[in-house]
Protein backbone atom coordinates (compact mmCIF):
# COMPACT_ATOMS: atom_id res chain seq x y z
CA UNK A 1 0.00 0.00 0.00
CA UNK A 2 0.99 3.33 -0.33
CA UNK A 3 0.91 4.44 3.23
CA UNK A 4 3.39 2.25 3.63
CA UNK A 5 5.84 4.72 2.92
CA UNK A 6 4.48 6.42 6.53
CA UNK A 7 4.28 3.81 8.46
CA UNK A 8 6.88 1.08 8.18
CA UNK A 9 11.09 0.84 9.32
CA UNK A 10 13.10 2.74 11.75
CA UNK A 11 13.33 5.86 9.36
CA UNK A 12 9.36 6.30 9.99
CA UNK A 13 9.12 6.54 13.40
CA UNK A 14 8.85 10.51 13.72
CA UNK A 15 6.09 10.21 10.82
CA UNK A 16 3.98 7.41 13.06
CA UNK A 17 4.66 9.72 15.85
CA UNK A 18 2.45 12.25 14.48
CA UNK A 19 -0.15 9.16 13.11
CA UNK A 20 -0.04 8.39 16.80
CA UNK A 21 -1.09 11.83 17.89
CA UNK A 22 -4.39 11.50 15.79
CA UNK A 23 -5.29 8.36 17.86
CA UNK A 24 -4.27 6.17 15.35
CA UNK A 25 -4.03 2.50 17.20
CA UNK A 26 -1.03 -0.26 16.67
CA UNK A 27 -3.94 -2.44 15.03
CA UNK A 28 -5.00 0.72 12.36
CA UNK A 29 -1.57 1.00 11.09
CA UNK A 30 -2.40 -2.24 8.47
CA UNK A 31 -5.47 -1.17 7.44
CA UNK A 32 -5.71 1.32 4.14
CA UNK A 33 -5.73 4.92 4.53
CA UNK A 34 -8.31 6.26 3.07
CA UNK A 35 -8.32 10.22 2.27
CA UNK A 36 -11.98 11.69 2.57
CA UNK A 37 -12.19 15.17 0.28
CA UNK A 38 -15.03 16.86 1.61
CA UNK A 39 -16.32 19.98 -0.45
CA UNK A 40 -18.44 20.97 2.93
CA UNK A 41 -19.01 24.76 3.26
CA UNK A 42 -22.26 26.76 4.54
CA UNK A 43 -22.41 28.82 1.44
CA UNK A 44 -23.16 26.57 -1.57
CA UNK A 45 -26.84 24.88 -0.84
CA UNK A 46 -25.38 21.56 -2.70
CA UNK A 47 -22.92 21.57 -0.36
CA UNK A 48 -24.18 22.25 3.14
CA UNK A 49 -25.72 18.91 4.39
CA UNK A 50 -22.42 16.85 3.03
CA UNK A 51 -21.13 17.46 6.91
CA UNK A 52 -23.42 14.67 7.75
CA UNK A 53 -22.69 12.35 4.53
CA UNK A 54 -18.95 12.84 5.07
CA UNK A 55 -20.05 11.30 8.65
CA UNK A 56 -21.27 8.50 7.13
CA UNK A 57 -18.63 7.71 5.15
CA UNK A 58 -16.08 7.70 7.47
CA UNK A 59 -18.25 4.95 9.96
CA UNK A 60 -18.60 2.84 6.34
CA UNK A 61 -14.89 3.34 5.84
CA UNK A 62 -13.83 2.28 9.33
CA UNK A 63 -16.34 -0.49 9.29
CA UNK A 64 -14.72 -2.23 6.43
CA UNK A 65 -11.69 -2.23 7.04
CA UNK A 66 -9.85 1.61 6.88
CA UNK A 67 -8.67 4.25 8.48
CA UNK A 68 -10.24 7.57 7.48
CA UNK A 69 -8.97 11.40 7.19
CA UNK A 70 -10.92 14.01 6.17
CA UNK A 71 -9.94 17.60 4.44
CA UNK A 72 -11.67 20.15 3.08
CA UNK A 73 -12.06 21.08 -0.73
CA UNK A 74 -13.38 24.50 -1.52
CA UNK A 75 -16.81 25.05 -3.20
CA UNK A 76 -18.34 27.58 -5.75
CA UNK A 77 -21.92 28.13 -5.69
CA UNK A 78 -22.49 29.27 -9.66
CA UNK A 79 -26.22 30.53 -8.94
CA UNK A 80 -25.08 32.97 -6.08
CA UNK A 81 -21.41 34.10 -8.25
CA UNK A 82 -23.97 34.50 -11.70
CA UNK A 83 -24.19 37.66 -13.49
CA UNK A 84 -20.76 39.35 -11.64
CA UNK A 85 -17.70 39.41 -11.49
CA UNK A 86 -17.67 36.50 -9.25
CA UNK A 87 -18.63 33.78 -12.07
CA UNK A 88 -15.22 34.54 -13.69
CA UNK A 89 -13.81 32.24 -10.83
CA UNK A 90 -15.67 29.35 -11.19
CA UNK A 91 -14.00 27.53 -13.89
CA UNK A 92 -10.89 28.05 -12.68
CA UNK A 93 -12.50 27.17 -9.58
CA UNK A 94 -12.24 23.44 -11.13
CA UNK A 95 -8.36 23.18 -11.22
CA UNK A 96 -7.94 24.43 -7.93
CA UNK A 97 -10.38 21.80 -6.68
CA UNK A 98 -8.42 18.74 -8.55
CA UNK A 99 -4.77 20.75 -7.59
CA UNK A 100 -6.12 20.80 -3.55
CA UNK A 101 -6.87 16.94 -3.80
CA UNK A 102 -3.74 15.98 -5.66
CA UNK A 103 -1.75 17.83 -3.16
CA UNK A 104 -3.28 16.26 -0.29
CA UNK A 105 -3.44 12.54 -1.43
CA UNK A 106 0.33 12.94 -3.14
CA UNK A 107 1.59 14.52 0.50
CA UNK A 108 0.04 12.21 3.19
CA UNK A 109 0.08 8.85 0.67
CA UNK A 110 -3.34 8.00 0.89
CA UNK A 111 -4.36 4.42 -0.47
CA UNK A 112 -7.71 5.16 -1.43
CA UNK A 113 -10.31 8.36 -1.86
CA UNK A 114 -13.26 9.47 -1.62
CA UNK A 115 -14.68 12.51 -2.94
CA UNK A 116 -17.89 14.01 -1.64
CA UNK A 117 -19.05 16.52 -3.59
CA UNK A 118 -22.08 18.41 -5.33
CA UNK A 119 -22.07 21.34 -7.45
CA UNK A 120 -20.61 22.67 -11.46
CA UNK A 121 -16.87 22.86 -10.75
CA UNK A 122 -16.27 20.64 -8.29
CA UNK A 123 -17.57 17.56 -9.08
CA UNK A 124 -16.00 17.75 -12.65
CA UNK A 125 -12.43 18.58 -10.00
CA UNK A 126 -12.77 15.86 -8.53
CA UNK A 127 -13.13 13.27 -11.17
CA UNK A 128 -10.07 14.99 -12.63
CA UNK A 129 -7.97 14.42 -9.80
CA UNK A 130 -9.30 10.84 -9.38
CA UNK A 131 -7.68 10.25 -12.88
CA UNK A 132 -4.32 12.04 -12.63
CA UNK A 133 -4.03 10.43 -9.22
CA UNK A 134 -5.24 7.13 -10.61
CA UNK A 135 -6.02 5.29 -7.46
CA UNK A 136 -8.89 3.71 -5.71
CA UNK A 137 -11.44 6.01 -5.55
CA UNK A 138 -15.21 6.61 -5.39
CA UNK A 139 -17.39 9.76 -5.73
CA UNK A 140 -20.31 10.64 -3.78
CA UNK A 141 -22.64 13.41 -5.25
CA UNK A 142 -24.53 14.88 -2.54
CA UNK A 143 -27.83 14.37 -4.25
CA UNK A 144 -30.36 17.59 -5.82
CA UNK A 145 -32.65 19.87 -4.00
CA UNK A 146 -36.69 19.40 -3.65
CA UNK A 147 -38.67 21.96 -6.18
CA UNK A 148 -40.04 24.66 -4.71
CA UNK A 149 -44.04 25.14 -4.79
CA UNK A 150 -46.07 28.07 -5.09
CA UNK A 151 -49.95 27.95 -5.87
CA UNK A 152 -49.40 24.17 -7.22
CA UNK A 153 -46.43 25.09 -8.95
CA UNK A 154 -43.04 23.22 -8.96
CA UNK A 155 -40.48 26.30 -9.47
CA UNK A 156 -36.55 25.70 -9.38
CA UNK A 157 -33.65 28.44 -9.67
CA UNK A 158 -34.76 29.35 -13.06
CA UNK A 159 -38.00 30.42 -12.65
CA UNK A 160 -36.14 33.36 -10.58
CA UNK A 161 -33.52 34.25 -13.21
CA UNK A 162 -36.85 34.36 -16.22
CA UNK A 163 -38.56 36.44 -13.61
CA UNK A 164 -35.97 39.13 -13.38
CA UNK A 165 -36.98 39.70 -17.17
CA UNK A 166 -40.89 39.48 -16.68
CA UNK A 167 -40.34 42.27 -14.50
CA UNK A 168 -38.61 43.93 -16.99
CA UNK A 169 -41.15 43.05 -19.54
CA UNK A 170 -43.91 44.20 -17.45
CA UNK A 171 -45.74 40.86 -16.45
CA UNK A 172 -44.54 40.03 -13.33
CA UNK A 173 -44.23 42.52 -10.25
CA UNK A 174 -41.90 42.91 -8.21
CA UNK A 175 -43.63 41.54 -5.26
CA UNK A 176 -44.62 38.41 -7.37
CA UNK A 177 -40.84 37.96 -8.36
CA UNK A 178 -40.19 38.45 -4.19
CA UNK A 179 -43.09 35.78 -3.72
CA UNK A 180 -41.08 33.41 -6.38
CA UNK A 181 -37.78 34.22 -4.62
CA UNK A 182 -39.10 32.83 -1.03
CA UNK A 183 -40.55 29.92 -2.37
CA UNK A 184 -38.25 28.20 -5.10
CA UNK A 185 -35.46 26.88 -3.36
CA UNK A 186 -36.51 24.92 0.03
CA UNK A 187 -33.41 23.77 1.51
CA UNK A 188 -30.28 21.89 0.49
CA UNK A 189 -29.21 20.23 -2.34
CA UNK A 190 -28.26 20.83 -5.98
CA UNK A 191 -30.55 23.14 -8.22
CA UNK A 192 -33.49 21.14 -9.25
CA UNK A 193 -33.48 20.51 -12.66
CA UNK A 194 -31.24 18.85 -15.28
CA UNK A 195 -28.23 21.88 -14.73
CA UNK A 196 -24.66 21.26 -14.94
CA UNK A 197 -24.13 19.94 -11.16
CA UNK A 198 -27.45 16.96 -11.59
CA UNK A 199 -25.79 16.43 -15.11
CA UNK A 200 -22.06 15.92 -13.98
CA UNK A 201 -23.66 13.59 -10.97
CA UNK A 202 -25.39 11.45 -13.51
CA UNK A 203 -22.11 10.98 -15.89
CA UNK A 204 -20.00 10.36 -12.64
CA UNK A 205 -22.67 7.33 -12.04
CA UNK A 206 -22.43 6.30 -15.31
CA UNK A 207 -18.53 6.17 -15.40
CA UNK A 208 -19.06 3.93 -13.08
CA UNK A 209 -17.41 6.05 -10.58
CA UNK A 210 -20.05 6.30 -7.93
CA UNK A 211 -22.27 3.43 -6.23
CA UNK A 212 -25.86 2.93 -8.30
CA UNK A 213 -28.46 4.86 -7.96
CA UNK A 214 -26.17 7.90 -6.21
CA UNK A 215 -26.63 10.87 -8.47
CA UNK A 216 -30.70 10.87 -8.60
CA UNK A 217 -31.14 10.03 -4.76
CA UNK A 218 -32.44 13.63 -3.42
CA UNK A 219 -30.11 15.39 -0.88
CA UNK A 220 -32.74 14.91 2.23
CA UNK A 221 -33.70 11.38 1.69
CA UNK A 222 -32.58 9.02 4.17
CA UNK A 223 -31.32 6.94 1.05
CA UNK A 224 -28.43 9.76 0.58
CA UNK A 225 -27.34 8.62 3.91
CA UNK A 226 -27.45 4.99 3.49
CA UNK A 227 -25.48 5.03 0.16
CA UNK A 228 -22.96 7.59 2.11
CA UNK A 229 -22.41 4.43 4.76
CA UNK A 230 -22.05 1.78 1.49
CA UNK A 231 -19.53 4.28 -0.05
CA UNK A 232 -17.36 4.30 2.75
CA UNK A 233 -17.45 0.40 3.23
CA UNK A 234 -16.80 -0.10 -0.22
CA UNK A 235 -13.71 1.63 -1.03
CA UNK A 236 -11.52 -0.40 1.55
CA UNK A 237 -12.21 -3.12 -0.55
CA UNK A 238 -11.54 -1.28 -3.16
CA UNK A 239 -8.09 -0.89 -2.36
CA UNK A 240 -7.59 -4.06 -1.92
CA UNK A 241 -8.53 -5.10 -5.17
CA UNK A 242 -6.00 -3.20 -6.85
CA UNK A 243 -9.12 -1.12 -8.91
CA UNK A 244 -7.86 2.76 -9.63
CA UNK A 245 -9.50 5.13 -11.33
CA UNK A 246 -8.47 4.93 -15.03
CA UNK A 247 -9.72 1.32 -14.59
CA UNK A 248 -13.13 3.24 -14.29
CA UNK A 249 -12.53 5.76 -16.36
CA UNK A 250 -11.91 4.41 -20.19
CA UNK A 251 -12.57 5.23 -23.50
CA UNK A 252 -15.96 2.65 -22.97
CA UNK A 253 -17.15 4.13 -19.65
CA UNK A 254 -16.32 8.43 -21.38
CA UNK A 255 -18.56 7.10 -24.03
CA UNK A 256 -21.04 5.34 -22.20
CA UNK A 257 -21.45 8.93 -20.16
CA UNK A 258 -21.86 11.03 -23.36
CA UNK A 259 -24.60 8.10 -24.55
CA UNK A 260 -26.31 9.21 -21.08
CA UNK A 261 -25.67 12.49 -21.16
CA UNK A 262 -27.43 12.68 -24.75
CA UNK A 263 -30.25 10.64 -23.60
CA UNK A 264 -31.25 13.55 -20.67
CA UNK A 265 -30.47 16.40 -22.75
CA UNK A 266 -27.66 17.17 -20.15
CA UNK A 267 -26.13 20.24 -19.54
CA UNK A 268 -23.48 21.89 -22.17
CA UNK A 269 -20.84 22.16 -19.09
CA UNK A 270 -20.80 18.28 -19.29
CA UNK A 271 -18.89 18.66 -22.64
CA UNK A 272 -16.49 20.85 -21.37
CA UNK A 273 -15.76 18.70 -18.40
CA UNK A 274 -15.54 15.26 -20.12
CA UNK A 275 -13.15 16.78 -22.12
CA UNK A 276 -11.41 17.82 -19.33
CA UNK A 277 -11.40 14.08 -17.62
CA UNK A 278 -10.25 12.30 -20.81
CA UNK A 279 -7.39 14.79 -20.88
CA UNK A 280 -6.57 14.00 -17.12
CA UNK A 281 -6.98 9.76 -18.18
CA UNK A 282 -4.64 10.54 -21.31
CA UNK A 283 -7.58 9.57 -23.36
CA UNK A 284 -8.29 10.64 -26.60
CA UNK A 285 -11.99 12.48 -26.81
CA UNK A 286 -12.89 15.16 -28.84
CA UNK A 287 -16.10 17.35 -29.69
CA UNK A 288 -16.82 15.30 -32.76
CA UNK A 289 -16.98 11.98 -30.76
CA UNK A 290 -19.88 13.98 -29.02
CA UNK A 291 -21.95 14.69 -32.04
CA UNK A 292 -21.42 10.75 -33.37
CA UNK A 293 -22.71 9.51 -30.30
CA UNK A 294 -25.53 12.02 -30.10
CA UNK A 295 -26.50 10.64 -33.88
CA UNK A 296 -27.22 7.70 -32.85
CA UNK A 297 -28.72 8.29 -29.02
CA UNK A 298 -32.19 9.04 -28.69
CA UNK A 299 -33.32 11.78 -25.85
CA UNK A 300 -35.98 9.83 -23.50
CA UNK A 301 -35.83 12.25 -20.80
CA UNK A 302 -37.71 15.66 -21.07
CA UNK A 303 -36.17 17.16 -18.00
CA UNK A 304 -35.90 20.97 -16.80
CA UNK A 305 -35.11 23.33 -18.13
CA UNK A 306 -36.31 22.17 -21.27
CA UNK A 307 -38.72 19.72 -20.21
CA UNK A 308 -41.31 19.55 -17.10
CA UNK A 309 -39.34 16.88 -14.97
CA UNK A 310 -37.02 17.81 -11.94
CA UNK A 311 -34.23 15.42 -10.47
CA UNK A 312 -36.93 14.00 -8.18
CA UNK A 313 -38.98 12.96 -10.52
CA UNK A 314 -36.10 10.96 -12.39
CA UNK A 315 -35.45 9.34 -9.01
CA UNK A 316 -38.89 8.27 -8.80
CA UNK A 317 -38.53 6.60 -12.33
CA UNK A 318 -35.62 4.62 -11.84
CA UNK A 319 -32.90 7.10 -11.71
CA UNK A 320 -29.84 6.81 -13.66
CA UNK A 321 -29.57 2.67 -13.46
CA UNK A 322 -32.80 3.04 -15.45
CA UNK A 323 -31.72 5.03 -18.41
CA UNK A 324 -29.08 2.42 -18.60
CA UNK A 325 -31.34 -0.27 -18.95
CA UNK A 326 -32.94 1.89 -21.88
CA UNK A 327 -29.74 2.33 -23.56
CA UNK A 328 -28.30 -1.41 -22.59
CA UNK A 329 -27.79 -2.46 -26.35
CA UNK A 330 -26.19 0.51 -27.17
CA UNK A 331 -24.04 0.52 -24.46
CA UNK A 332 -20.31 -0.72 -24.05
CA UNK A 333 -19.42 -2.98 -21.06
CA UNK A 334 -17.15 -1.50 -18.64
CA UNK A 335 -16.21 -2.02 -14.81
CA UNK A 336 -17.33 0.22 -12.01
CA UNK A 337 -16.55 1.18 -8.55
CA UNK A 338 -19.90 -1.35 -7.22
CA UNK A 339 -17.99 -4.14 -8.92
CA UNK A 340 -20.58 -4.99 -11.18
CA UNK A 341 -19.94 -4.39 -14.77
CA UNK A 342 -22.54 -1.17 -16.47
CA UNK A 343 -24.43 -3.84 -18.37
CA UNK A 344 -25.10 -5.97 -14.88
CA UNK A 345 -26.78 -2.68 -13.62
CA UNK A 346 -28.87 -1.77 -16.50
CA UNK A 347 -30.14 -5.58 -16.79
CA UNK A 348 -30.97 -5.45 -13.27
CA UNK A 349 -32.66 -1.73 -12.84
CA UNK A 350 -36.63 -1.56 -12.86
CA UNK A 351 -38.22 1.20 -15.15
CA UNK A 352 -40.79 2.89 -12.35
CA UNK A 353 -42.45 5.91 -14.77
CA UNK A 354 -42.62 5.74 -18.31
CA UNK A 355 -44.04 8.99 -18.72
CA UNK A 356 -40.48 10.31 -17.41
CA UNK A 357 -38.27 7.73 -18.86
CA UNK A 358 -39.40 7.65 -22.60
CA UNK A 359 -39.18 4.35 -24.93
CA UNK A 360 -36.36 5.11 -27.41
CA UNK A 361 -39.06 4.03 -29.80
CA UNK A 362 -41.12 6.92 -28.83
CA UNK A 363 -38.07 9.56 -27.63
CA UNK A 364 -38.79 13.20 -27.62
CA UNK A 365 -35.84 13.57 -30.02
CA UNK A 366 -34.46 10.94 -32.23
CA UNK A 367 -31.09 12.21 -31.89
CA UNK A 368 -29.09 13.54 -28.60
CA UNK A 369 -29.57 16.29 -26.76
CA UNK A 370 -26.50 18.49 -27.20
CA UNK A 371 -25.13 18.95 -30.59
CA UNK A 372 -21.91 19.99 -31.94
CA UNK A 373 -21.91 23.13 -34.48
CA UNK A 374 -19.13 24.13 -36.85
CA UNK A 375 -19.11 27.26 -39.74
CA UNK A 376 -17.02 30.04 -40.65
CA UNK A 377 -18.34 31.65 -37.15
CA UNK A 378 -17.07 28.14 -34.98
CA UNK A 379 -14.21 26.92 -37.26
CA UNK A 380 -13.14 24.35 -34.30
CA UNK A 381 -16.57 24.04 -32.57
CA UNK A 382 -19.35 25.40 -30.64
CA UNK A 383 -21.78 23.70 -28.29
CA UNK A 384 -25.54 24.18 -28.46
CA UNK A 385 -28.37 22.31 -25.91
CA UNK A 386 -30.76 21.67 -28.57
CA UNK A 387 -33.09 19.55 -26.11
CA UNK A 388 -33.78 22.90 -24.62
CA UNK A 389 -34.39 24.26 -28.23
CA UNK A 390 -38.40 24.87 -30.25
CA UNK A 391 -37.75 23.58 -33.29
CA UNK A 392 -39.33 26.58 -34.96
CA UNK A 393 -35.76 27.93 -34.01
CA UNK A 394 -33.27 25.20 -35.24
CA UNK A 395 -32.97 27.29 -38.64
CA UNK A 396 -32.55 31.31 -38.51
CA UNK A 397 -30.95 33.58 -39.78
CA UNK A 398 -30.27 37.54 -38.77
CA UNK A 399 -28.86 40.44 -37.87
CA UNK A 400 -25.91 40.67 -34.85
CA UNK A 401 -25.94 42.86 -32.11
CA UNK A 402 -22.89 42.81 -30.46
CA UNK A 403 -21.45 43.48 -27.11
CA UNK A 404 -18.04 42.57 -25.87
CA UNK A 405 -19.09 41.56 -22.62
CA UNK A 406 -22.32 39.83 -20.84
CA UNK A 407 -23.01 43.15 -18.99
CA UNK A 408 -23.78 45.24 -21.92
CA UNK A 409 -26.10 42.45 -23.47
CA UNK A 410 -27.79 42.44 -20.14
CA UNK A 411 -28.29 46.06 -19.84
CA UNK A 412 -29.61 46.00 -23.72
CA UNK A 413 -32.04 42.89 -23.20
CA UNK A 414 -33.58 44.70 -19.99
CA UNK A 415 -33.98 48.12 -21.34
CA UNK A 416 -35.96 45.86 -24.55
CA UNK A 417 -33.42 47.32 -27.02
CA UNK A 418 -32.78 43.85 -28.49
CA UNK A 419 -35.81 43.01 -31.83
CA UNK A 420 -36.83 39.56 -32.28
CA UNK A 421 -35.05 38.15 -35.18
CA UNK A 422 -31.78 39.63 -33.85
CA UNK A 423 -28.70 37.19 -32.87
CA UNK A 424 -27.05 38.24 -29.78
CA UNK A 425 -23.74 37.98 -29.99
CA UNK A 426 -21.38 38.24 -26.59
CA UNK A 427 -17.80 38.48 -27.11
CA UNK A 428 -14.34 38.17 -25.13
CA UNK A 429 -15.62 35.98 -22.38
CA UNK A 430 -13.71 33.00 -23.23
CA UNK A 431 -11.75 31.22 -21.23
CA UNK A 432 -8.74 33.65 -21.79
CA UNK A 433 -10.82 36.50 -22.78
CA UNK A 434 -13.49 36.27 -19.41
CA UNK A 435 -10.88 34.94 -18.31
CA UNK A 436 -12.51 32.10 -16.85
CA UNK A 437 -15.03 31.54 -19.42
CA UNK A 438 -18.34 33.08 -17.20
CA UNK A 439 -21.57 31.33 -17.33
CA UNK A 440 -24.75 33.83 -18.72
CA UNK A 441 -28.09 32.56 -17.45
CA UNK A 442 -28.78 35.78 -16.19
CA UNK A 443 -29.15 37.26 -20.29
CA UNK A 444 -30.55 34.13 -21.84
CA UNK A 445 -33.31 33.77 -18.65
CA UNK A 446 -33.79 37.81 -19.61
CA UNK A 447 -34.78 36.76 -23.17
CA UNK A 448 -36.93 33.94 -22.19
CA UNK A 449 -38.55 36.63 -18.87
CA UNK A 450 -39.12 39.67 -21.88
CA UNK A 451 -41.02 37.22 -24.53
CA UNK A 452 -38.54 36.77 -26.64
CA UNK A 453 -39.02 33.78 -29.03
CA UNK A 454 -37.01 34.06 -32.55
CA UNK A 455 -33.50 35.36 -30.45
CA UNK A 456 -30.50 33.83 -30.66
CA UNK A 457 -27.84 34.14 -28.41
CA UNK A 458 -24.00 33.08 -29.40
CA UNK A 459 -20.99 33.93 -27.25
CA UNK A 460 -17.33 32.51 -26.71
CA UNK A 461 -18.81 32.27 -22.83
CA UNK A 462 -20.71 29.38 -21.62
CA UNK A 463 -24.51 28.54 -20.49
CA UNK A 464 -25.71 27.54 -16.87
CA UNK A 465 -27.55 24.16 -17.47
CA UNK A 466 -30.16 26.33 -16.79
CA UNK A 467 -29.73 27.94 -20.06
CA UNK A 468 -32.60 27.37 -22.50
CA UNK A 469 -33.68 28.25 -25.90
CA UNK A 470 -31.47 29.03 -28.92
CA UNK A 471 -27.86 29.97 -26.84
CA UNK A 472 -24.99 28.54 -28.54
CA UNK A 473 -21.66 28.56 -26.45
CA UNK A 474 -18.36 27.73 -26.34
CA UNK A 475 -17.37 29.56 -30.25
CA UNK A 476 -14.00 28.50 -30.62
CA UNK A 477 -11.48 30.30 -31.29
CA UNK A 478 -12.77 32.89 -29.05
CA UNK A 479 -12.69 36.51 -29.20
CA UNK A 480 -9.58 37.02 -27.45
CA UNK A 481 -7.27 34.98 -29.55
CA UNK A 482 -8.22 36.19 -32.73
CA UNK A 483 -11.14 34.12 -33.65
CA UNK A 484 -13.54 35.05 -36.18
CA UNK A 485 -16.24 35.82 -33.10
CA UNK A 486 -14.37 38.95 -32.71
CA UNK A 487 -14.43 40.26 -36.33
CA UNK A 488 -18.50 39.93 -36.15
CA UNK A 489 -20.25 43.81 -36.53
CA UNK A 490 -23.66 44.93 -35.57
CA UNK A 491 -26.13 44.19 -38.74
CA UNK A 492 -23.94 41.07 -40.15
CA UNK A 493 -25.60 38.36 -41.25
CA UNK A 494 -25.37 35.23 -38.83
CA UNK A 495 -26.96 31.78 -39.78
CA UNK A 496 -27.95 28.91 -37.95
CA UNK A 497 -28.77 25.57 -38.70
CA UNK A 498 -29.15 23.06 -36.50
CA UNK A 499 -30.03 20.34 -38.93
CA UNK A 500 -26.90 20.63 -40.83
CA UNK A 501 -25.04 21.79 -37.63
CA UNK A 502 -24.10 24.95 -38.79
CA UNK A 503 -23.24 28.36 -37.93
CA UNK A 504 -21.99 31.04 -40.11
CA UNK A 505 -21.18 34.93 -40.56
CA UNK A 506 -22.06 35.64 -43.77
CA UNK A 507 -19.23 37.57 -45.08
CA UNK A 508 -16.58 37.60 -47.49
CA UNK A 509 -13.17 37.17 -47.32
CA UNK A 510 -11.94 39.98 -48.15
CA UNK A 511 -13.97 41.83 -46.05
CA UNK A 512 -13.00 39.31 -42.75
CA UNK A 513 -9.58 39.83 -43.83
CA UNK A 514 -9.50 43.53 -43.89
CA UNK A 515 -11.37 43.45 -40.26
CA UNK A 516 -8.67 41.12 -39.16
CA UNK A 517 -6.15 43.71 -39.77
CA UNK A 518 -8.29 46.72 -37.70
CA UNK A 519 -9.26 44.51 -34.92
CA UNK A 520 -7.97 45.70 -31.34
CA UNK A 521 -8.24 43.51 -28.47
CA UNK A 522 -9.64 43.92 -25.24
CA UNK A 523 -7.67 43.93 -22.59
CA UNK A 524 -8.84 43.04 -19.05
CA UNK A 525 -6.59 44.56 -15.71
CA UNK A 526 -5.97 40.73 -14.05
CA UNK A 527 -4.41 40.46 -10.92
CA UNK A 528 -3.83 36.66 -9.22
CA UNK A 529 -6.00 34.04 -9.84
CA UNK A 530 -7.21 35.23 -12.92
CA UNK A 531 -4.05 36.45 -14.19
CA UNK A 532 -2.37 33.31 -13.81
CA UNK A 533 -5.38 31.84 -15.47
CA UNK A 534 -5.32 33.52 -18.16
CA UNK A 535 -1.99 33.12 -19.52
CA UNK A 536 -2.43 28.98 -18.98
CA UNK A 537 -5.73 28.15 -19.82
CA UNK A 538 -6.59 26.17 -23.41
CA UNK A 539 -9.28 26.52 -25.52
CA UNK A 540 -13.21 24.86 -25.08
CA UNK A 541 -12.63 22.59 -27.86
CA UNK A 542 -10.23 20.67 -25.28
CA UNK A 543 -11.89 21.08 -21.88
CA UNK A 544 -10.53 24.77 -21.03
CA UNK A 545 -7.75 22.93 -19.48
CA UNK A 546 -4.61 24.53 -18.59
CA UNK A 547 -1.29 24.20 -19.62
CA UNK A 548 2.39 25.40 -19.84
CA UNK A 549 1.98 26.98 -23.87
CA UNK A 550 0.98 30.77 -24.03
CA UNK A 551 -2.32 31.75 -25.59
CA UNK A 552 -1.01 32.05 -28.67
CA UNK A 553 0.13 28.84 -29.06
CA UNK A 554 -3.46 27.17 -27.92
Amino acid sequence: MRSDELKYGIRRAPNRALLRSLGITDGEMSYPFIGIANAWNTIVPGHVHLRSLSEKVREGIAAGGGVPFEFGVIGICDGIAMGHEGMRYSLPSREAVADSIELMVQAHRFDGLVCVGTCDKIVPGMLMAAARLNIPTILLTGGPMEPGHLKGRELTLTDIFEGVGMVAEGSLSEEGLHELECCAMPGCGSCQGLYTANTMACLTEALGMSLPGCAAIPAVNAAKLRIARETGERIPALVREGVTARDIITGESLRNAIRVDMALGGSTNSVLHLLAIATESGLPLNLDDFQTISDKVPHICDMQPGGPHSMVALYHAGGIPAILSRLSDILEDAVTVSGSGIKEIARKAQIMDETVICSPEAPVHHSGGLTILHGSLAPNGAVVKCAAIDTAMWRHRGPARVFDGEYAAMEAILAGSIEEGDVVVIRNEGPVGGPGMPEMLSPTAALVGRGYRRVALVTDGRFSGGTRGPCIGHVVPEAAIGGPIALVHNGDTIAIDLHARRIDLLLDAATLKKRQKEKHPIARPLTGVLSRYAVTVGQADHGAVLTTLPPSHL
